[in-house]
């Protein structure tokens, strides 16, 4: 079974410097229908304009992931950490028992677009961590790359959960596959462009949460980007 969550149905926030997107219920956004998809909870797209950000606020017991689409985000934390996360970068902050960070526009003037993504972790209270990978856009042209595993196998990061994520662009025409092993389920979140999933048209801004499928099939309509989510029970 296939379900679309539509771009347009998504909860909305604007404050004039942030605008953002929430497929699920966030902040001031509350549906008791889109809570999440089995353990993750949090998709929204944002775009800060140039000089903008979140000042530094606290984080405990989730798995942070954020992904950059067009521009430059500029990351500190009360780790120590300070990094600038670009399109091809997947950065994952586990806020376990608890983190700081603040996040802004790395430009004074252009906006930037990203996705950040929270998933609930398979264990409470774990030791604060950071970690971001560059996964450059022509490696996965054409593929599903695996960006992020539980196991942080094949070079992705580890993420301290049942999930493997993976992140493909595709050309019109492409085609991509993922088997899905019994009783787990996959979200795909399309970035740009207009797709296919197992025969129902996607579109950038929709997602679409797959249940009792045996496998993830994608074709692009036209130049697409997608995020593809798979999740145990």
């Amino acid at each position: 079974m296939i379900t679309v969550r539509k771009g347009e149905e998504r909860g909305a926030s604007n404050f004039g410097w942030l605008d953002s997107k929430h497929s699920f219920s966030f902040g001031h956004y509350y549906d008791p229908r889109n809570m999440g998809f089995g353990k993750l909870r949090v998709i929204n797209e944002d775009i800060v304009e140039g000089g903008a950000g979140f000042g530094t606020h606290p984080h405990d017991n989730m798995e942070i992931i954020s992904y950059v689409l067009e521009g430059a985000l500029a990351h500190k934390d009360s780790l120590g950490t300070g990094s600038t996360i670009r399109p091809g970068d997947v950065q994952r902050m586990s806020a376990g028992t608890g983190i700081a960070h603040s996040e802004f526009n790395a430009s004074p003037s252009d906006p930037v677009h990203f996705l950040q993504i929270w998933v609930l972790p398979e264990q409470r209270d774990l030791k604060p961590s950071y970690e971001q990978k560059s996964f450059p856009v022509d490696k996965r042209k054409g593929r599903l790359e695996l960006v992020g595993a539980r196991d942080g196998r094949d070079g992705a990061l580890t993420i301290h959960q049942d999930l493997d994520l993976f992140v493909a662009n595709l050309d019109k025409g492409d085609e991509v596959a993922h088997a899905l092993r019994p009783r787990r389920k996959a979200w795909v979140q399309v970035t740009r462009g207009t797709v296919t999933v197992n025969g129902v048209e996607v579109a950038a801004g929709d997602g679409a949460a797959l249940t009792d499928e045996a496998e993830v099939r994608i074709a692009a309509n036209d130049n697409a980007e997608v995020l593809v989510f798979d999740l145990g029970a």
